[in-house]
């Protein structure tokens, strides 16, 4: 055992409330115990809203005054997004949060009762005595990396919506205007400005070089084409 396991068992002293959250997506479970893993108090739901983690906040200070613990630590097993909410919510109280290995916790299930079965009240009961056994590692719940994350999220559903609108485009030139593609092998200002302003080939049939360089001018964002230089 190395001296980062050490300290994170001698975090966990008898003066340490230790909760142990099985995290979902619109109510969580609580079990709460001490730190030799007796059990404190009942399984207890927990709702995912700014309502729900004040109740929670509450329950532990009443837990600490009955109890009489002056510190409390609280361990998830993180789930998708779901435990970021609680994560800030718990910064702002000044609350540790830390994470427990889902294989810690699916092991240790099977452990205690050889069923390897999700359960809620199971899975809290066997997080916190994983936190009280300083099994568990410290999350990374930076602002800055959060806003990164949304961001680059954000991106990637754009670019992945910008490639559908692309192919439609595709595939509506391949039916209606075959050619097109032949003289704008890429897209870009001027392609958008051709399909705004003369998007069928009956568009431009009857029309001079003069007249479509005029209508192509009134596009937004589109710098003056120019003639073909020959």
């Amino acid at each position: 055992m190395n001296c980062t396991q050490n300290r994170k068992i001698e975090q966990v002293t008898d003066q340490t409330l230790v909760i142990g959250m099985d995290i979902a997506k619109q109510k969580h479970y609580a079990a709460i115990v001490d730190a030799r893993g007796r059990v404190l108090k009942k399984l207890f739901p927990v709702f995912q809203s700014r309502f729900g983690f004040e109740q929670f906040y509450a329950l532990i200070q009443e837990a600490m005054r009955e109890f009489g613990k002056t510190e409390v630590i609280v361990g998830i097993e993180p789930t998708g997004h779901y435990w970021l909410n609680l994560a800030h919510f718990l910064e702002e109280k000044g609350i540790p949060l830390v994470m427990v290995n889902p294989m810690h916790v699916k092991r240790s299930k099977e452990l205690g009762d050889n069923l390897p079965t999700k359960h809620d009240a199971k899975d809290a009961l066997v997080i916190a005595r994983l936190v009280k056994d300083g099994r568990f590692s410290y999350p990374r719940i930076l602002e800055v990396e959060a806003e990164l994350r949304a961001g680059s999220t954000f991106r990637e559903s754009l670019v992945k919506e910008r490639n559908a609108v692309h192919n439609q485009m595709i595939r509506w030139l391949a039916q209606y205007f075959p050619e097109f593609v032949q003289v704008f092998p890429s897209f870009g200002n001027l392609v958008l400005a051709v399909l705004e302003n003369t998007p069928f080939p009956m568009d431009i049939v009857d029309q001079t070089v003069e007249g479509i360089m005029e209508r192509y001018r009134q596009s937004e964002g589109l710098k003056c084409p120019q003639k073909p230089k020959i």
